[in-house]
């Protein structure tokens, strides 16, 4: 049947790629094969949109043992003949639509990407995003989406280390639902996602292929509309414990040597597996999709090519060798089949019942292939009129500072996640070194050394919409930072990419400024960027969510002995703030949800002033010179305090003394490179001779104490009143939405 402009945009591709689909062909595609570009050419597998500037941000390093983009997902060099293999990816529309399943297969998908590498995960975070917490939409996603995380993550024992949760109005309609894995391999024994070999047979192997999924790659490059809903089909359902013993049998068969190449199913499913793996060998493949185990009867050729069914994998497996694959899968009592054969003609052909169905160019479906490229039209957004026209002097500093502390820890943006994070499984594995001894990031053992991994995902999604190119280096700072209060040294970065319609102009800039950003920040800190996820179409009907560019970053520790956590350790103790102190309180916590401002400028940040805090802060702390770390971010300087006194229930003095800055600033702004730090009284004189040695300037704010809080010399009384409020906020709401 004749194919024509008007079906090409049913399937979400434009009349422009319609006639370059008819020029690669040489001919017009039927319908199987024009609905494998929709998918393969959907910004969720080709990243038409934004290739031209993610080939800008820094991809290689001393340390990175594949390139940017090379694999399913980063890998870094740990010493001692281990690598780490990470990466972050979004599953937001199907989250928004049905959050439990959509959560779980984003958790599930992920770690497939890790351990079609050959690596075994070790841990898990995420970076999720939602509307008003009072709402009951939000609720109900929150509900879904945090049981979905716990239920996979739970059941395939990997643990749940870290992550972050925001809530702005923004996101109401479009939540954001971003999971990252990260796996230990062995130098050596990788696996790539790659074909060859004229003959040798190709299997699929895992779950049966069914309905569900279908078009999810093309439903994740749309915007989210009322009628979305009616896309349920492409929500992907997970099953953890297939995906455990799925995980079992690939690490099973890698070591017979039998395999030459293999790749997860994700977006896109059989077409894009056994399309990026014949590209990247510049193979064809002949597939018989008769021979694909289903769970739904009359399938057609094209749902069995699109359908994104979860826990499979595509296998390229050397010819003579079959059966030894085929004993490790029916050990495991898992489906595995022989579908088809490598070619040498660089075509994919499939069958189905004898008849050929669809027969394609595999480069011309790829990314660095033939997938479109677009250059897209940017400009600067009308709001940032708005922000320039703000000036602090038109905010009123407030009498009464407690009464403002209170509220700042009850904004849910801040509040305690323990609703939340208490219903993932952190300890399953044994490999989490944080659960009683907080850090900035996690801290994640590499069994059998004595090396660890510290972790984290970072985003203050305010600050990217305030000045995208400022808060993407920001957002790529503070995962340092957090790294760096850790005791850890940064490896590398994956990103997630999240942000409205390419096609606005004001969507592109702050997209564009924020690559360029994060490729500053990246240089800086020698972290380059390995691969991520980029999701556009995040989308309400009033515009765009905030831009959103998650950091996942991964950092090491030679000695997890070496590790450093938040938490004050005695009374006594005194405190240190180090780095610049400056009364900014632009796009604060306070600024927006106490003062009601909705357009402020980014917060006072200078990149080389935080890489000489980071470097400052390192140092003190492989010297022994300090005995907690804590960087200063949301709430300001009041609640990294009351962070670091809350762990062991102790409480802490502290004053602005005659600084001449505005008090809200001093105690609420978000000015950046500040970490505060806690010392014994023997060690003051050490420390300070340190760091009277660098530029980095520090000052003694205050002690640790029993239990009392006291700020500028007012009793605020004790630790536990404080805790009430900040514990309960979450849970609260939550509590009251169930119980309904």
């Amino acid at each position: 049947m004749e194919t024509t402009v008007e079906n090409a945009r049913q399937l979400g591709l434009t009349a422009e790629e319609f006639v370059m689909i008819n020029e690669v062909m040489g001919r017009n595609p039927n319908f199987t094969e024009l609905a494998a570009y929709s998918v393969m050419w959907s910004e969720h597998c080709s990243y038409k949109n934004s290739i031209r500037w993610l080939k800008t941000l820094p991809r290689e390093g001393k340390k990175l043992l594949v390139k940017a983009g090379e694999e399913n997902a980063g890998l870094a060099d740990i010493g001692d003949g281990l690598g780490v293999v990470f990466k972050i990816e979004s599953h937001n529309h199907p989250s928004a639509i049905e959050p439990f399943q959509g959560a779980a297969t984003g958790v599930g998908g992920i770690h497939r990407d890790i351990f079609t590498m050959g690596a075994r995960p070790i841990a898990a975070l995420n970076s999720l995003r939602f509307g008003n917490l009072e709402e009951s939409k939000t609720q109900h996603l929150v509900s879904g989406v945090v049981h979905g995380i716990g239920h996979y993550g739970n059941c395939f024992g990997v643990p749940t280390v870290g992550g972050e949760v925001y809530f702005e109005d923004c996101y109401h309609t479009n939540p954001l639902v971003n999971a990252m894995s990260v796996g230990v391999v062995k130098i050596g024994q990788t696996v790539s996602a790659t074909a060859e070999g004229k003959g040798n047979p190709v299997f699929i192997v895992g779950s049966a292929t069914g309905k569900d999924g279908i078009g999810g790659a093309s439903f994740a490059s749309a915007d989210i509309t009322a009628e979305s809903a009616e896309d349920l089909p492409a929500v992907q359902v997970g099953d953890p414990f297939q995906e455990k013993k799925l995980l079992e049998a690939c690490l099973e068969v890698i070591p017979t040597g039998a395999l030459v190449g293999m790749q997860d199913m994700g977006a896109a499913g059989i077409i894009c597996s056994t399309a990026e793996t014949s590209a990247k060998g510049g193979v064809g493949m002949v597939i018989n999709l008769d021979k694909v185990p289903k769970r739904q009867s009359n399938m057609k050729a094209w749902e069995l090519l699109l359908s994104e069914s979860q826990e499979r994998m595509l296998m390229i497996v050397k010819k003579g060798r079959e059966d030894e694959v085929l004993r490790i899968f029916e050990k495991w009592d898992l489906p595995c089949s022989e579908i088809g054969e490598v070619t040498d003609d660089g075509l994919l052909k499939f069958y189905l019942n004898g008849q050929l169905e669809a027969e394609l160019k595999a480069e011309s479906l790829v990314l660095g292939g033939g997938a479109p490229v677009n250059e897209r039209e940017y400009r600067e957004p009308a709001y940032f009129k708005k922000i320039a026209a703000f000036h602090v002097d038109n905010i009123k500093v407030p009498e009464g500072l407690r009464s403002v502390a209170e509220k700042i820890i009850a904004i849910p943006n801040i509040a305690s996640k323990q609703w939340i994070y208490t219903q993932y499984d952190s300890m399953v594995g044994t490999d989490n070194a944080s659960t009683n001894a907080p850090s900035d990031a996690a801290i994640v053992l590499v069994k059998d050394t004595t090396k660890a991994l510290a972790v984290t995902t970072d985003c203050n999604s305010r600050y990217v919409y305030a000045d995208p190119f400022k808060g993407c280096m920001i957002a790529v700072s503070e995962a340092a930072r957090n790294i760096v209060c850790s005791g850890g040294q940064p490896l590398g970065v994956t990103n997630c990419l999240n942000f409205g319609n390419p096609f606005d102009p004001e969507v592109y800039y702050q997209f564009v400024y924020a690559i360029q950003g994060m490729g500053e920040a990246c240089r800086k800190f020698d972290t380059p960027v390995t691969g991520g996820n980029v999701s556009f179409y995040n989308q309400n009907p009033d515009g765009a969510v905030y831009p959103t560019p998650t950091i996942g970053m991964v950092g090491l520790l030679e000695d997890v002995q070496g590790k450093m956590t938040l938490d004050f350790k005695a009374v006594e103790d005194q405190i240190y703030l180090i780095g610049e102190i400056t009364g900014d309180i632009a796009s604060s916590e306070y600024l927006h949800k106490i003062c009601g401002v909705e357009y402020s400028p980014a917060p006072h940040f200078e990149l080389d002033k935080e890489f000489a805090l980071q470097s400052a802060v390192l140092d003190l702390i492989r010297k022994g010179l300090v005995r907690s770390a804590h960087d200063v971010s949301e709430g300001g300087l009041f609640v990294t305090l009351f962070e670091s006194a809350r762990v062991r229930g102790l409480g802490f003095m502290a004053g602005q003394g005659d600084l001449p800055v505005r008090k809200d600033a001093f105690w609420f702004g978000e000015s950046q490179s500040r970490v505060v730090v806690s010392v014994s009284p023997e060690g003051t004189a050490a420390f300070e001779e340190a760091l009277a040695k660098t530029d980095v300037p520090f000052r003694k704010i205050g002690q640790v104490t029993a239990g009392n809080i006291v700020i500028d010399g007012s009793n605020w009384d004790r630790i536990d009143s404080w805790n009430r409020i900040y514990e309960n906020v979450i849970g609260g709401h939550m509590t009251g939405y169930l119980a309904e």
